[in-house]
C-alpha cells in the first residue's frame, strides 16, 4: 500500500522548531492554510470524504474518517489556546502536542503527547511513543496486568487529570490552554489547571486535532509567546 502525499509531505518535513514572538491564529477563520490532514483510510480511498472541514468561520472535526490535521510548523515553548465544543453530544478528540513521526502507534496516532478533550476526561494525558512524568505517578497512571509506564502498544499510556469538574456543559464552548515550557507541560481547562508534567521526552513538534468518531467544533486555535 503506497502512503497519500500528505502522509509523505508530514513525514518528509524536517523545519526548525519555531518559538512564538507574538500570537499566531492557527485557524484563520476561513481555510486550513497551514495544516496538513493525515487520514489513513485516504490511502486506499482518495474520494473518502474529509475528516476536516472549514464551515461557517469555524474549523471542524468531523469524527470520521479517523486521522489527524497537523500544523505545517514545529513549534517549542509557547501557549496554546484552544476554543472547543462538542455540538451534537459528547464523545472522543484530543489536542497533540510535540507531534513527530506520523503513524507511530496503530498505524494512526503520530509520535506525540496526547491532551485528552474526551467530553468528562479533559485534560487526561496519553503518551504516543514519547512519555512524560506527573506527581502521584503510580495513583494517576494505571499499570493494567503490570504494564510498565510508556508510549507504545501494551503500555501504560494514560496519566488520569487531576479533576474532571472543569468542563462545561456539552454544547458550550470551552478553552483549553496548553504551556510548553522545555520539557515540561501544564494544562488549564477553562482556567482552572487539569494536568501538569515534567521530563518529557520531547520538547518541540507539530500540533495536531484529532478525528476520532465524533463532530468537535474549534473556533480560536491560537498560538503566543509564554508569559
Amino acid at each position: 500500500m503506497l502512503p497519500t502525499l500528505a502522509y509523505l509531505a508530514i513525514a518528509l518535513q524536517v523545519s526548525a522548531p519555531i518559538t512564538p514572538k507574538f500570537v499566531v491564529h492557527l485557524w484563520n477563520g476561513k481555510d486550513l492554510a497551514g495544516w496538513t490532514a493525515d487520514v489513513p483510510d485516504r490511502d486506499t480511498d482518495p474520494k473518502a470524504p474529509p475528516s476536516f472541514v472549514a464551515r461557517n468561520g469555524l474549523l471542524v472535526s468531523l469524527g470520521k474518517p479517523e486521522g489527524h490535521l497537523l500544523t505545517d510548523a514545529s513549534y517549542k515553548d509557547y501557549r496554546l489556546e484552544v476554543e472547543y465544543r462538542f455540538p451534537r453530544g459528547g464523545g472522543n478528540c484530543g489536542v497533540l502536542v510535540h507531534a513527530s513521526k506520523p503513524r507511530a502507534l496503530y498505524a494512526m496516532f503520530p509520535q506525540s503527547i496526547e491532551v485528552q478533550m474526551q467530553s468528562g476526561e479533559a485534560g487526561d494525558f496519553w503518551c504516543i511513543e514519547e512519555n512524560i512524568e506527573v506527581p502521584d505517578m503510580a495513583a494517576r497512571r494505571p499499570r493494567e496486568n503490570g504494564a510498565k509506564w510508556g508510549g507504545s502498544e501494551g503500555e501504560a499510556r494514560r496519566i488520569l487529570n487531576l479533576t474532571d469538574g472543569s468542563e462545561k456543559p456539552l454544547g458550550d464552548w470551552n478553552t483549553m490552554a496548553v504551556e510548553a515550557r522545555g520539557r515540561t507541560l501544564k494544562v488549564w481547562v477553562n482556567g482552572v489547571v487539569v494536568n501538569e508534567g515534567r521530563n518529557a521526552t520531547t520538547d518541540h513538534g507539530r500540533i495536531a486535532l484529532q478525528a476520532e468518531g465524533t463532530e468537535v467544533e474549534f473556533r480560536r486555535v491560537d498560538l503566543g509567546p509564554l508569559p
